[in-house]
């Protein structure tokens, strides 16, 4: 993915572009080029002392970051006159290797498939491989619990497959679907970190969960879990979902609640003793260049919150309803402020299907939701909303999310279609396409969750 350069077209004070779509894209890209993993991982490379390097290094790389990332591994290990042992890349799309040595894989994401079974054997055989003495760099990114997903027990791939899609549409955020997805996976949950045994494990991540769990993010193949097999079958139960599970993954998870000795690694365990982990970009580090390139542009930026979460319909509203407070006072805008209040939010939110066959992500449910709201409110005639993805990929579509205004709603009525029902039917993709509102980026290889922008 070739990111755009800094900087925008003239007009609007200090170098702003004119158009509102133009300077939201422009933001967008200012959080991705802050977040891009090479250099992130690059940078903390490069800290590790000179009496530390040396050893053979293995490389396993898992995720939407991990082509540059098993990159800036192996352009550190040249600067220090070394080779990868070997290892392999799991990523969603195909690359070249940065080696020779290192094996690409393709997985499948959201839902694992076939692919995601062959990456996951790949990584057992690269573990297998790994001796005393090595070191074992994981790094790691969103998208990693899907791609490298791989059953265990004697759960069946399509009984994996079928709990991953029950989540999707669960309502759950990305934390409380990585308890329950871990359990069942055959790397997740500090299992890794056990095949790597005896070596010393560096795990570097792309952070891609509200508040940095490193037991979260990508399913925490290196850490140990907190989480106890009652909990998880409370989880289940409480989320409608226990009754529909396959056979083998209730009682792969009841026998664990009657015999301790089947949980999952748990923190004091001798796997974790050589382990050392570093989050090397987040959610947060993409807000603060969002908030340095609007002052730039000439606005007033304010961060809001890097832990936005709950449904994204209703965060949608309440986001304009924050924007309407920042900027509107009686009905219009308020005195020197129109058009120059940019407000910033971070984090994940939600959206539970249901039994509705709808096409869109979250980004784009909050957009819609949104556009509702632009359209109803006085004084917003000067508002627009970028909703996306970091990753360029908002749920199993074409976008990363979509740009909003008060025009978005009556346009895409306009188009011939039910913008209510769309919302309704979590049908987002086709309402923001016909009026053009969807931003397409492609994937970024890279993912620290989404990112809402609000200029009024």
């Amino acid at each position: 993915m070739n990111i755009p350069a800094a900087g925008g077209g003239g007009g609007g004070g200090t170098g702003a572009p004119r158009d509102l779509r133009e300077m939201l894209t422009a933001l967008y890209w200012a959080a991705v080029r802050a977040v891009a993993p090479g250099p992130a991982l690059r940078a903390a490379l490069e800290r590790i002392p000179a009496d530390q390097r040396g050893r053979r290094v293995w490389i396993i790389a898992i995720g939407k970051a991990a082509h540059p990332m098993a990159a800036a591994a192996v352009s550190v290990l040249g600067q220090w006159k070394c080779s990868p042992a070997g290892g392999v890349i799991v990523a969603p799309t195909a690359g070249p290797t940065p080696h020779p040595t290192l094996d690409v894989r393709v997985g499948d994401h959201p839902v694992p498939g076939a692919r995601s079974l062959e990456a996951a054997a790949q990584i057992g055989m690269i573990a297998s491989r790994v001796r005393e003495g090595d070191e074992a760099w994981v790094l790691l990114s969103g998208g990693a619990t899907s791609l490298a997903a791989a059953p265990e027990g004697h759960v069946r791939p399509d009984e994996l497959g079928a709990l991953y899609r029950q989540l999707l549409g669960a309502g759950l955020d990305i934390a409380e679907m990585n308890l329950i997805r871990k359990r069942f996976s055959r790397w997740g949950a500090g299992r890794l970190a056990v095949a790597l045994v005896p070596a010393r494990v560096r795990n570097y991540v792309v952070s891609d969960v509200i508040g940095d769990d490193l037991a979260a993010i990508g399913s925490g193949p290196c850490v140990p879990d907190p989480s106890t097999a009652g909990q998880i079958h409370l989880m289940l139960e409480t989320a409608g979902m226990w009754g529909q599970l396959p056979l083998s993954i209730r009682r792969l998870l009841t026998a664990a609640e009657r015999d301790p000795s089947l949980e999952t690694p748990k923190a004091g365990d001798d796997a974790f003793a050589r382990v050392e982990r570093r989050i090397v970009a987040s959610n947060r580090v993409a807000l603060e260049a969002i908030e340095a390139q609007a002052k730039v542009f000439g606005y007033e930026p304010r961060i809001l919150g890097a832990a936005l979460a709950g449904e994204a319909a209703v965060v949608g509203r309440r986001l304009v309803a924050t924007m309407t407070s920042y900027c509107v006072s009686d009905g219009a805008s308020l005195p020197g402020r129109a058009g120059r209040t940019c407000l910033i939010w971070g984090g994940e939110t939600t959206v539970t299907v249901g039994d509705a066959l709808g096409c869109g992500g979250r980004c784009q449910e909050l957009a819609l939701s949104a556009a509702r709201e632009l359209t109803a409110t006085a004084g917003m005639a000067d508002a627009s909303l970028l909703a996306a993805g970091t990753d360029g990929r908002d749920g199993d579509t074409d976008a990363a999310g979509a740009i909003v205004t008060p025009d978005t709603w009556p346009s895409i009525k306009k188009a011939g279609r039910d913008p209510a029902h769309d919302l309704a039917t979590h049908d987002s993709h086709p309402s923001l396409d016909a009026a053009h509102a969807l931003l397409r980026t492609g994937l970024t290889a890279t993912n620290v969750m989404d990112v809402v922008i609000g200029i009024c």
